[in-house]
């Protein structure tokens, strides 16, 4: 059963229209390893962290740019 901090990931990624693939490349990782990850067939040490620190990055750039744009 996947941790509930990869629940509040995909959530997060679904709220701010953030693809799998992107979160892979910022963590250097492939798309496929992020959904096993996230569906909890893997427990990286520190993947909690990483991804949560990866994702704010990415939200961080997309309000960037949405502002940016305006």
């Amino acid at each position: 059963m996947p941790a509930q901090w990869t629940g509040e990931i995909v959530g997060k990624l679904h709220a701010n229209r953030i693809q799998h693939a992107e979160l892979a490349s910022q963590l250097g990782l492939t798309p496929e390893y992020v959904s096993m990850v996230l569906n909890g067939k893997r427990k990286p040490k520190n993947a909690e962290t990483k991804f949560n620190a990866a994702l704010a990055e990415l939200i961080k750039v997309k309000k960037e740019n949405a502002a940016y744009e305006k």
